[in-house]
């Protein structure tokens, strides 16, 4: 059975043997969390995340779009497909580039 995170979400439904699983492994989550969308097909257990966010220009007293890109370790029991919407949140590092993993599949 999958074990509770600390945080409100859907638990996978699939099984898993991820031992960087955070509901059936050991990876404790804790810090940031962030919204965006499955912007490539997994790849080595690897998803890429964009978010939008909004930056002040104080010299023209706007905001600009920027968009961010994020890779999170993806789960064999979240079943991820690109353009999928997901919550990831921070762990500690589990390669060099990946510090994030995807804790729930908003929208499929």
């Amino acid at each position: 059975a999958p074990r509770d995170i600390g945080i409100e979400v859907s638990l996978p439904a699939g099984p898993c043997t991820d031992k960087k699983c955070p509901f059936h492994g050991g990876l404790k989550v804790h810090g940031r969390t962030f919204v965006g969308a499955l912007m490539k097909d997994i790849f080595h257990k690897t998803a890429v995340i964009q978010f939008e966010r909004l930056v002040p220009l104080r010299k023209y007293e706007r905001t600009e779009k920027r968009r961010s890109r994020l890779k999170a370790h993806a789960p064999a029991c979240m079943s991820l497909k690109k353009g999928d919407m997901v919550r990831i949140m921070e762990t500690k590092p589990i390669s060099k580039t990946k510090t994030f993993v995807v804790i729930e599949v908003i929208k499929q």
